[in-house]
Parts: C-alpha cells; sequence; structure tokens
C-alpha cells in the first residue's frame, strides 16, 4: 500500500502521544494534530484544505471551511513560527504564542497575505510551502478568550475555549461566514467546492473570527 504524507504525519503524531497530566489535559499543545471549526456558522464547517489550486489571485492551494467533520483533510498540526526557535512536542501553546498550522495531509502552512479573497474581496487565505517550509506569512498569534472579550488574559490555549488567529503579516484575523460561500453563481456550474465557506483574513475582529478546538490527536510531554 502506498505511504501518503497523511499516514507518515499520523504515523508520528501518535508515536509521540505521552500520557496526559490534569495540569495540561485541557490545552492545547505544539505537534498536536486538531481540527477547527467555525462558530459562526453553527460548528458545522471546518477549516480545511486539499490539493485543488486557487483558480484566481495566487494560484495557491485551496482553504476553504467545510461542511464534513470526517474528513482527514481538516487535520492541521501546530508548529512554531517561522525562523522560531522549535516548539517541543507536548508543550502547552500559550494565549500570544505565534503558531503555523500545517495541513497534516498536503504539508502546506496556512498563509495569508495582501491578495483579494475571491468571493468577498477581504484578504485571501491559501496554503503555502512545500514540506511545512514557508515564510512568515505563514505566523499566526493565538488570541485567547478573557471575561467575554478577547484578549490575551488567559495563559494557555485551552481546547474548550474559543479562539481566534491573528495574522504577524498582515494583522488580519482568520475567518469564515456562513453568508460567503461558493455557489454556482460565483464558481460555475459544476463547481467542486460547492457550498464550502470562503476562507479569509478579516480586517474587524469579531464573531466571524472565531474558532473551536472540535477534534484532536493531543500530544503531551
Amino acid at each position: 500500500m502506498k505511504t501518503t504524507p497523511f499516514r507518515v504525519a499520523t504515523a508520528i503524531i501518535l508515536s509521540a502521544i505521552g500520557s496526559v497530566s490534569a495540569d495540561d489535559e485541557n490545552y492545547v499543545t505544539c505537534g498536536s494534530a486538531i481540527k477547527l471549526t467555525h462558530v459562526e456558522s453553527g460548528g458545522k464547517f471546518f477549516l480545511h484544505s486539499d490539493e485543488r489550486q486557487l483558480q484566481s489571485g495566487s494560484g495557491q492551494q485551496l482553504v476553504t471551511s467545510v461542511q464534513d467533520n470526517r474528513s482527514p483533510k481538516g487535520l492541521w498540526q501546530i508548529r512554531e513560527g517561522y525562523g522560531e526557535k522549535l516548539c517541543e512536542a507536548g508543550t502547552p501553546v500559550k494565549c500570544g504564542q505565534v503558531i503555523r498550522l500545517m495541513h497534516a495531509e498536503t504539508q502546506v502552512n496556512l498563509h495569508t497575505h495582501g491578495i483579494k479573497s475571491p468571493i468577498s474581496n477581504q484578504h485571501e487565505v491559501s496554503g503555502f510551502g512545500q514540506g511545512g517550509d514557508g515564510d512568515g506569512g505563514d505566523d499566526w498569534k493565538v488570541v485567547c478568550p478573557a471575561g467575554g472579550y478577547f484578549s490575551a488574559g488567559e495563559e494557555y490555549w485551552n481546547r474548550d475555549k474559543t479562539v481566534q488567529f491573528r495574522s504577524v503579516a498582515t494583522n488580519r484575523w482568520l475567518g469564515s461566514s456562513s453568508t460567503v460561500k461558493f455557489t454556482e453563481q460565483n464558481c460555475g456550474r459544476g463547481c467542486p467546492i460547492l457550498n464550502n465557506l470562503e476562507v479569509f483574513g478579516r480586517n474587524t475582529n469579531d464573531s466571524y473570527s472565531h474558532w473551536k478546538v472540535e477534534l484532536g490527536v493531543f500530544l503531551s510531554k
């Protein structure tokens, strides 16, 4: 049987799993592979990518929100920021920490830049790089909730709580919307991503940029 990058990444992740302590069992950790659900769309759509390329803008790998919680194409591995010190597997991610989200199956990084997104004309979000390598456009700051408002009030990223991601390169928020989806009108007849939600870099800090860890393979020391 052919070994895919996803199988290799999953095998590495599973082999690194250790015992979970009472102190860190609720935290998201470096090296973990997670699925992120979009809160505003009812928690039914998951951050997703595959081998398809954007047909406009940068032409980089497509990233959307998909209503499928079983697809392995929704797994993202947490890594240290571009050019930063290695984040040891199993180390809890701090609020305010800069990370990269690497797509487990295709090994590209979640990326944004100033190119316009195809539907809403906000900033495009794509998959970029090769084998996990990329550039500073792959860096996202983890923003945790505190007191009902999003700030750096908590110490660590709690997997049970809502989270936001802010691009270090553009200061835009990772967002999606139940009202901004691919249809036959904007994507064409026989659109392969019909009813997927656009993922974009949003200028405004609001409910469209709220995400939550729904599933995952969590590493611990």
